[in-house]
């Protein structure tokens, strides 16, 4: 152990500066954790992950593909015990940008090497992407029935990856539904993505944006003719981008029939004050740096306000910090025990430890009349955690709102 804590972990200046500051801290936690490990050789899979860094095993194959679409890690999937196993290899951004040589390092679970069923770059980046676009991680049968399509239909990746876009967006994620339109398209020897949009034309686009633009008003049937033809006119006569509409029909929450007519009203506004500033209808009104700024306010304000209801309970329930401070300790202890290989004889004791602690915790507080959450943090947005980023690192629904309360909070901070 006093070798290993002489050794460093070499952490890239590119990542620090490009990708750190908006990437949740989380997700920064297990890129650096694993870093760690795979640089000295060592391995872990997602369930140790998440035991050490007090997270849940989704969290880590979150932060995995999150990462992944940043383009600072490749993930190989491979078959394990009957299930679905992933390598991580760490791509080296210096060598990328500036041609340094740089050699990747592989983290492997349990240190093994399997048969790659991915079969090519092509087919590993068609997974990532499944994930990202389904909002989950693919099962070991999923994985194999969709490389299924490519190995043994000879379906290109492209189109897989096209198929689950186009069905996505119309609200069908079933697997077996994916399966019969991508099998369709073969059948009918729609074998690029031109031929497969020459095949859906502009219809299926446009019935994409009638139908999010309905359910975005609370509607749940189809759209009567005079309101396609508005919904056309907000996007190819007065240019509004889908964000934008969504925000106008957003302005309906406080009147009590939504309806279009109310919207094309608030758009027509923001139009004619466009024309009048020689604005784009679509420029947001506030800078992201002051977005950002308020993204961190409120994550300040949540961490501050956890730390006062914490005090609450530790002045009502005493034994409440003894618990915190022994549950801190045994974590520190697990982390030596696995770095000392000493995972099955000191580590599980422990962990069963922890998991008693964290129990007795749960039951003072509720006999305290506590909720057992009441000491987390609790963000405004719970689908970012007050970054701004999901979980799949795009832009959060939570955006429009916060810049408008970002606007008013700068203005007060002058």
């Amino acid at each position: 152990m006093k070798d290993f804590y002489l050794l460093d972990t070499k952490v890239e200046n590119i990542f620090i500066n490009e990708f750190m500051p908006q990437a949740p801290g989380d997700y920064i936690k297990v890129y650096i954790y694993g870093l760690m490990h795979a640089q000295h050789g060592m391995s872990l899979s997602d369930k140790m992950f998440a035991q050490q860094l007090g997270l849940s095993e989704k969290k880590v194959q979150d932060a995995w593909g999150y990462w992944e679409k940043q383009g600072l890690v490749n993930r190989t999937f491979y078959s394990h015990n009957g299930g679905a196993g992933v390598n991580v290899e760490y791509i080296s951004q210096k060598a990328l940008m500036y041609g340094m040589s740089a050699e990747a390092v592989d983290e492997s679970p349990e240190g093994e090497h399997h048969e790659n069923l991915l079969g090519d770059e092509a087919v590993k980046t068609l997974l990532g992407h499944v994930e990202q676009v389904l909002g989950r991680s693919i099962s070991s049968s999923e994985l194999l029935r969709i490389t299924g399509w490519v190995k043994d239909d000879g379906i290109a990746p492209e189109i897989v990856s096209f198929a689950f876009d186009y069905c996505v967006q119309k609200g069908k994620t079933s697997i077996k539904y994916i399966e019969s339109v991508v099998k369709s398209w073969h059948s009918e020897g729609l074998d690029t993505v031109d031929k497969i949009n020459e095949h859906l034309q502009d219809s299926d686009e446009r019935f994409y944006r009638y139908k999010r633009i309905l359910q975005a008003l609370g509607f749940h049937r189809n759209a009567t003719e005079a309101e396609t033809k508005m919904m056309d006119h907000w996007f190819d006569d007065m240019g509004f981008s889908m964000d934008k509409v969504l925000e106008a029909c957003g302005k309906t929450t406080g009147i009590s029939n939504p309806n279009f007519s109310y919207v094309n009203k608030v758009l027509e506004n923001w139009s004619e004050s466009s024309e009048k500033t020689g604005a784009d209808v679509n420029e947001e009104k506030v800078s992201m740096g002051l977005l950002n700024k308020y993204y961190e306010y409120l994550r300040q304000k949540a961490d501050k306000e956890a730390g006062q209801r914490t005090e609450q309970v530790y002045k009502v329930i005493p034994r409440v910090r003894d618990i915190d401070n022994e549950i801190q300790s045994i974590g520190a202890k697990l982390s030596k025990a696995l770095l000392m290989g000493e995972e099955r004889s000191k580590g599980i004791p422990m962990r069963r430890k922890m998991e008693t602690l964290q129990e007795e915790r749960a039951v003072l507080l509720t006999e305290n009349n506590f909720e057992v959450d009441f000491t987390d943090i609790k963000y405004k947005c719970s689908k970012c955690n007050d970054t701004g980023i999901t979980d799949l690192g795009e832009r959060c629904t939570c955006v429009p709102d916060r810049m408008k309360e970002a606007a008013a909070w700068g203005k007060n901070m002058k």
